[in-house]
């Protein structure tokens, strides 16, 4: 009997497929949509290639009901002026890291807490900010400010530092003149380590460094390669102090008009995209910086006394945050990386 039933079963579905019946899509009646997409990573970065990957996983999920005007390299504007546009409906979907997220969701000044995520591995990291209570948390945040955040992507690497002034000890902070990214909690941290911040427009900074305008900056080893930066800088220092991540924003009212299936299908794509770029940042941000010791630079590393230090030193910086964004978010943070 058994037998009998699989025969049939099998005639049938041959008998389907030989009429050209096809099974039906969830998109099969929905109308087509483009979305247009600003990218502030640099060509190549790990931002810009989960951009990518989510052009084509977005495309294929749907069959191309949804396509992607995708601009990257900053062709629409910078980080600021992405979100602005975002925020307006003239893009609707940003990815960007979060120094420049702060002046739109004050609540992700959370992620300026100095070398908070220094000791956790990409595991840990991916738990606390795509599937935990800190999650829901920082969510609820982004809509408040007219956003929803879709993922973020990491790989347990870091934003650090290149010099032309060697750094051994804490102390050797003092005076450094130092280009970073226009966040009051960036230059903060920097002062509190007695270094002199500045946030020149990034556009300045290869010429600035040449002609020792300022002394160091900081950013991951990606956008250190791609600029450049082992050509006008001596040394590469693991400050570890920011982790490198990338959001994935949409315009809220843009996702929520949407059609269920063209949501989840856009959810669907986020993950995918995360899941193919994400186990690669360890290994292209090792490649990265081999290439601009290579290159020049002599790379500089630290124990873990030197970490204490530096996190001792910035307590102002941490005080300041949970100020900003109330002691619930910091503590949700630290308790979903901490598993618990």
């Amino acid at each position: 009997m058994k037998k009998l039933y699989v025969t049939v079963l099998a005639v049938l579905l041959f008998s389907v497929a030989a009429a050209g019946v096809s099974f039906a899509s969830p998109y099969d009646n929905l109308d087509p949509i483009t979305l247009r997409y600003g990218n502030g990573a640099a060509l190549g970065a790990a931002g810009d290639l989960w951009g990518i990957a989510f052009c084509k996983h977005v495309e294929e999920i749907t069959g191309k009901k949804i396509t992607v005007d995708y601009f990257g390299n900053s062709q629409l504007g910078v980080d600021s002026e992405l979100q602005t546009q975002m925020q307006a409906g003239d893009i609707d979907i940003v990815s960007c890291q979060p120094g420049q997220t702060t002046t739109f969701v004050p609540a992700v000044a959370v992620y300026d807490l100095p070398l908070a995520f220094a000791k956790y591995n990409a595991a840990a990291i991916d738990k606390a900010l795509n599937d935990s209570p800190f999650t829901k948390l920082i969510n609820e945040k982004y809509g408040d400010s007219k956003m929803i955040c879709l993922g973020v992507l990491q790989g347990a690497t870091f934003r650090v530092m290149t010099s032309n002034v060697r750094i051994e000890k804490i102390d050797d902070f003092k005076g450094i003149k130092i280009r970073t990214m226009n966040s009051p909690n960036h230059l903060l941290f920097w002062q509190a380590l007695g270094a002199n911040p500045t946030p020149l427009a990034f556009t300045e900074l290869y010429m600035s460094l040449q002609q020792g305008v300022v002394d160091a900056q900081e950013n991951a080893n990606d956008t250190n390669l791609s600029s450049n930066f082992q050509e006008v800088q001596k040394y590469l220092v693991n400050t570890k102090h920011l982790l490198y991540m990338n959001q994935f924003l949409m315009n809220k009212a843009r996702f929520e008009a949407l059609d269920p299936a063209y949501q989840d299908a856009i959810r669907q794509a986020v993950a995918k995209a995360t899941a193919e770029i994400a186990p690669t940042l360890g290994q292209i941000d090792s490649s990265n910086r081999d290439k601009l010791v290579a290159g020049g630079m002599e790379e500089l590393n630290f124990d873990d006394g030197f970490y204490d230090e530096v996190i001792k030193a910035s307590q102002p910086v941490y005080a300041e945050i949970r100020k900003q964004v109330g002691d619930d978010l910091v503590d949700a943070l630290t308790n979903a990386l901490e598993g618990k």
